[in-house]
């Protein structure tokens, strides 16, 4: 499970897993969840087409048309739509309890993958926006397939509190999986992923262009693009220099703030906003969510759904009990932008 704010490259390294598990000779099926889907409607199509790559291959395929009957029952159960299913085409009957159902299936398509001597990968991205109780029948599952050991993987990404969620779904998920956190990069490599690609096509950064651009993103991959493609587009010639990046980042923060930060602030309620107001005039990267309840003259219990609403949204996260902080690097600067007085008056 890939834990990272956004911006970090976690969705680049869970696609880079994925090529490598191709290369390596695995199936592999991959998607993002949605909060506004269910979890088996977003698994029946890309274990469906999962299993059609499995059956391409050439051997004794019992194991594979099993997975493919447990499938279309699964499907069946959930009352998930899908055209690849013909109309009256019976399957394995399914309880219609996601942790049975769920567990029966990925042990077939693991069983089917061993058949084929080889292994099958599912990968998903967002698992934070995976209900409750769907996560808890998906690790239950993916425990059942590592006590059996099949050959089936499971790559997950997802925000920092994904963590914590899998936790309070199921206790010996901390056991289960691995955790590794993506984050801005250091120095050296932050420079080098400006650098290097720019001196391979002719074009130079000077050092005191490519400190400003270290000072203004943080390190953050998807900043580091941002900056360089303006700086790229601003400078007439090499070098790039810090004139040419001074004009790059006011460049570069109108665009994120008309399109990258605007449509965060736009999906939060009037009353989320205040909250994330108040949090952006704290100051500090994590801040105490009491202090938040207090510039807001509510009381912690009264902040505490608004608080709720705002982690279930992804916006914000809690590093520490207590603790709030943004899910997006330099979101309280835009903040303070888009919303320059506070508190609001009128």
């Amino acid at each position: 499970m890939l834990l990272g704010l956004r911006g970090v490259g976690k969705t680049v390294l869970l696609n880079r897993i994925d090529q490598i598990a191709e290369e390596a000779g695995c199936t592999t099926a991959m998607f993002e969840a949605d909060p506004d889907r269910r979890l088996p409607e977003l698994l029946t199509q890309q274990l469906h087409r999962l299993l059609v790559r499995l059956d391409r291959r050439e051997r004794v395929g019992e194991q594979v048309q099993k997975a493919f009957s447990m499938l279309r029952g699964f499907a069946s159960a959930f009352r998930v739509k899908f055209d690849e299913f013909e109309v009256g085409l019976s399957g394995d009957v399914a309880t219609g309890d996601l942790t049975i159902d769920l567990t029966d299936l990925l042990v077939a398509i693991g069983r089917a993958a061993k058949s084929r001597n080889t292994a099958a990968a599912v990968m998903i991205d967002e698992v934070q926006y995976v209900e409750r109780g769907d996560l808890s029948a998906l690790i239950m599952a993916l425990h059942k397939i590592s006590q059996r050991q099949l050959p089936l993987l499971f790559f997950g990404a997802g925000l920092p509190q994904l963590a914590k969620l899998t936790g309070e779904a199921r206790s010996y998920a901390e056991r289960l999986f691995e955790f590794p956190e993506v984050g801005s990069l250091d120095v050296s490599s932050a420079r080098a992923a400006l650098a290097e690609p720019a001196k391979r096509e002719g074009v130079l950064f000077d050092d005191d262009a490519l400190d400003l651009i270290l000072r203004e993103t943080r390190g953050y991959p998807f900043f580091l693009q941002m900056w360089g493609y303006c700086s790229w587009e601003v400078a007439p010639a090499t070098p790039i220099t810090i004139k040419h990046v001074e004009v790059a980042t006011e460049r570069a923060t109108t665009v994120l703030d008309e399109g990258f930060f605007r449509i965060r602030l736009e999906r939060l309620a009037p009353r989320q906003q205040e909250y994330a107001r108040a949090m952006a005039e704290l100051g500090s990267p994590a801040v105490s969510s009491s202090a938040v309840a207090e510039m807001m003259e509510l009381a912690v219990r009264q902040a505490a759904p608004i608080r709720a609403d705002l982690i279930e949204k992804g916006t914000i996260y809690s590093p520490k009990r207590g603790e709030a902080a943004f899910t997006v690097p330099k979101f309280d600067e835009f903040l303070k932008r888009a919303i320059p007085e506070w508190p609001a008056t009128g």
